[in-house]
């Protein structure tokens, strides 16, 4: 397996269905991922993910390596795709997304972290497109600020700026319930 992600690229390019297989395995999860987080419904998440290797796939022999990690490119398309898929159908927020996280065994953690998450995707309309960007791969995908400014092709001192703008802009519209935990250990903690 080649580690390094400029040859598999490369590779790729030339239609090398391994390398491109590759690459699919390091990041459909957070493709995927991305999906879900803006549709909040699995099988569309599904859908969009698959089109987009699929494009990616068509485009792969157009590619040029310029420094930038793949998942930029990757993102971009991901990107393309959603806006495409609301200009022709209306979104929604499905009542069933509750019972799809996974947050153990307790039905009232699932419908809290559903609602934390409805309310957080809600309120990142008013932010710009850029800050979207932004908090989605920092906080729901876990990239580093200097991949997000290479992704973004911009310096890691505007990225933090638009993070900080992002995250001041969420924090008034967005308060996190409390959990059903937290309310046990608070009257356990009262009746002590």
């Amino acid at each position: 397996m080649v580690t390094n992600e400029k040859q598999l690229v490369e590779r790729a390019a030339r239609y090398d269905q391994k390398a491109f297989g590759q690459l699919y395995e390091l990041y459909f999860d957070k493709i995927y991922n991305y999906l879900y987080f803006k549709t909040m419904h699995h099988n569309e998440a599904e859908d969009l993910t698959a089109v987009v290797f699929l494009k990616a796939w068509e485009a792969i022999g157009n590619f040029q390596w310029q420094g930038y990690p793949f998942s930029a490119w990757l993102y971009r398309i991901a990107h393309n795709q959603l806006v495409d898929h609301y200009r022709t159908r209306r979104e929604f927020l499905p009542l069933e997304a509750a019972e799809h996280h996974d947050c153990g065994d307790d039905p009232f953690e699932a419908v809290e972290r559903s609602l934390l998450l409805a309310q957080i995707r809600g309120s990142m309309k008013n932010l710009t497109c850029e800050q979207q960007r932004v908090v989605t791969l920092r906080y729901f995908e876990g990239y580093s600020i200097c991949e997000i400014a290479k992704m973004m092709n911009k310096p890691p001192d505007a990225v933090r700026a638009m993070q900080h703008r992002a995250l001041r802009g969420l924090q008034p519209r967005v308060c996190a319930p409390e959990t059903a935990v937290n309310k046990r250990h608070r009257n356990q903690t009262v009746r002590a």
